[in-house]
């Protein structure tokens, strides 16, 4: 199992951008030191929900501060770049960081950021499929061309490869796919892809989803050995406390104020209305489903949801208090106090019985 940190350099209110930077850049540095397996930056534009808004960019000034640590995006927004641009980025962190960098792509939202990047609604609703073949072909190919509906360019060559990595084995860098209904696992299925699946869903829903992904794959005739060895990503929190109760109430004091004001913020761009989630609502279910409590109750959690999904690989919201000590502290007794658990035999204990503790 392969524990990492996800990292949306959330803005709470009453704080600046740059501390909200910050704080990004201390959890990567923190999370290599506490051993933990990778850190995954998400990307936003124009909001407070997360002040990062080039995933690629902060992935090179982490991999640049660390020396293990793998580096991914969750995700880069591909309505709102040209796959080409984005191929050309990743080539060159997944070469010079020795194959420690993973691109996670997604279609993120029907936001402003298409008009002011000139993507348009199309990108968002009908272009992704293009644009995420023309990125795998930029990744694997020595020259790409293109003649689709939204690309079309003259033959031109891949420079770097980066398949030439002198210290990878050669396959190039992995391509994550951020996954919120059935057409996008159709799509990272037929393609063999990994999945990145939401901090919303609860284990019956991905494990759902993971079913679906397998059946698809197979029919589009990746082999079972390919299938096995591809690694799909949970999203969620992790807040650690000696009493549950703690941990719980550490998200439920900070949480709602920055959900509210970070969500609030995104302005689509047709007009369209949305449909918010309530910030304290979803903050319960957050708790509820996720390694939010005692070490013990977070490292069950855990091995539930990768018994029941088959999942091995977690990307774990640890700023949530939005305070840097305490995200710090979350971080190192989440490598401390709950990665050793994961291995050990925890048929004694329950997250039953740890939920009052």
């Amino acid at each position: 199992m392969r524990v990492g940190a996800f990292v949306l350099a959330a803005q709470f209110p009453g704080q600046g951008q740059g501390e909200a930077l910050h704080r990004a850049v201390r959890t990567a540095e923190v999370a290599e030191e506490a051993g933990l397996d990778a850190v995954w930056l998400a990307e936003h534009h124009f909001v407070p929900y997360g002040v990062c808004p080039s995933a690629v960019t902060l992935a090179a000034l982490m991999l640049g501060r660390t020396r293990r640590l793998r580096v991914g995006t969750a995700v880069s927004v591909l309505p709102s770049t040209h796959p080409v641009a984005l191929g050309e980025q990743t080539a060159l962190l997944h070469l010079t960081s020795g194959g420690r960098f993973t691109l996670g792509v997604g279609r993120g939202g029907p936001w402003v950021d298409l008009e002011v990047f000139g993507g348009g609604l199309d990108s968002y609703e009908n272009g992704f499929p293009e644009a995420l073949d023309l990125l795998r072909r930029w990744l694997t190919e020595t020259r790409v061309g293109a003649s689709g509906e939204r690309y079309g360019f003259r033959e031109v060559a891949v420079v770097p490869r980066p398949s030439e990595s002198l210290d990878g084995d050669g396959t190039g860098p992995e391509v994550v796919v951020a996954c919120t209904s059935p057409a996008s696992v159709r799509l990272a299925a037929r393609r063999g892809l990994a999945m990145l699946l939401g901090m919303h869903c609860g284990d019956e829903d991905k494990a759902a989803m993971v079913a679906m992904w397998h059946r698809e794959a197979l029919a589009a005739g990746h082999s079972r050995e390919h299938l096995a060895g591809v690694g799909h990503v949970s999203a969620g929190v992790c807040q650690l406390a000696d009493r549950t109760a703690d941990a719980r109430e550490t998200l439920l004091k900070s949480m709602p104020g920055w959900l509210k004001q970070g969500l609030d913020a995104h302005v689509t761009v047709d007009g369209r209305v949305r449909a918010m989630r309530d910030p304290v609502g979803y903050t319960e279910l957050l708790c509820d489903l996720h390694p939010v409590g005692t070490p013990r109750l977070a490292a069950d959690r855990l091995a539930a949801t990768s018994e029941r999904t088959g999942i091995t690989r977690f990307a774990l919201l640890t700023e949530g208090s939005g305070d840097l000590a305490a995200t710090e502290e979350n971080v190192r007794r989440l490598g401390a106090e709950v990665l050793p658990r994961l291995g050990r035999d925890r048929r004694t204990s329950s997250p039953a019985s740890e939920a009052t503790g």
